[in-house]
């Protein structure tokens, strides 16, 4: 029984520093690796929490940008860093679940080298296409481009885009065939969609949605389970017939792997709490997101099945190059 007592004992005071080390963290300041320069979705929505964790647990937030290899840089290195609760991954879905597929060796994988935090915001995807074109709908459109056999051409975001992969899923579920054209971002897409030299695009609602409104061009079908408030004539594809094409881009906050749990709840409370906060809430949905804060556990659950569904096309597309 003294034996028994005293490895008890022990136990407990191992565990006991933990546990307070989570009640007084953070106790310095915190960074949020971004793997994007400053100014797209990732970078303003960390910006926006990174000020709101800082008036709710009194200690400073960094923004820390680091871009460069589709987002495996700035992975790597929270990846490689220690998991003491003071350094977190900021990204959109293709650095933690696609970039590490399309480098020749794996840096890293999600649930391997990362604890999952929260899943913090969600901005479905749309498709586009030019304000001439005689289609009116998105039925139309598969009539279209069943009938052109590969020649219509998608103007894509980028390799291993949230963009680029809903097109190839598309493509992949429809037996459609387009030419696949690859710009470096949305914007230059958008530019030559605008001007009549690509057939459709692929874009995220918010940076859309000026020149829909604008009458650039046209929106025929949005990837969310419902329509977005600020297009409520434009039908989702789920109510179209077609429900696999619920896709968004969304942000997640990662911890390096062996982050203490009670370190990682606490995160997690804190970013479900300021949300909640109309001010923070109103700035993150004019930026064209949808809040939605999941523990750790169902965030871990749903990059499981947004892994399950795209990266066997991720892979297909490594596999090509």
């Amino acid at each position: 029984m003294r034996v028994l007592f005293a490895v008890l004992a022990l136990a407990g005071a191992l565990a006991f520093p933990a546990a307070a080390s989570a009640q007084s963290w953070p106790e310095r300041p915190v960074r949020f690796i971004v793997p994007y320069p400053p100014g797209g979705n990732a970078d303003l929505v960390g910006r926006v929490l990174a000020q709101a964790l800082e008036q709710k647990l009194h200690q400073t937030f960094i923004i820390e940008n680091k871009s460069g290899g589709g987002g495996v840089i700035a992975g790597q290195a929270v990846a490689n860093s220690p998991p003491d609760g003071y350094t977190y991954f900021f990204t959109a879905n293709g650095p933690i679940l696609f970039a590490p597929d399309l480098v020749k060796e794996r840096p890293y994988s999600w649930n391997k080298d990362f604890e999952t935090v929260a899943t913090v915001s969600f901005t479905p995807l749309i498709v586009l296409i030019n304000q001439k074109s005689p289609i009116n709908s998105f039925k139309e459109f598969i009539e279209h481009a069943k009938a052109a056999g590969g020649n219509t051409n998608f103007a894509s975001a980028g390799m291993g885009s949230s963009n680029h992969l809903l097109g190839e899923y598309m493509e992949k579920q429809l037996n459609l065939k387009w030419t696949t054209v690859q710009y470096r971002g949305t914007a230059p897409a958008m530019n030559d969609l605008i001007g009549g030299h690509a057939d459709f695009s692929i874009d995220q609602v918010n940076s859309a949605s000026p020149f829909i409104k604008a009458g650039a061009v046209r929106a025929l079908a949005v990837s969310s389970e419902h329509r977005w408030p600020a297009l409520p004539d434009v039908p989702t594809m789920t109510e179209l017939g077609y429900p696999k094409f619920v896709a968004s881009t969304f942000t997640v906050v990662m911890a390096p792997a062996k982050t203490p749990k009670a370190v990682i709840a606490k995160l997690n409370a804190s970013l479900a709490e300021v949300v909640r906060d109309p001010v923070v809430g109103q700035r993150i949905e004019a930026l064209g997101s949808e809040i939605n804060v999941l523990s750790p556990e169902k965030s871990a659950a749903f990059l499981a099945e947004e892994s399950a569904k795209w990266t066997p096309i991720v892979r297909e597309l490594a596999a090509r190059q």
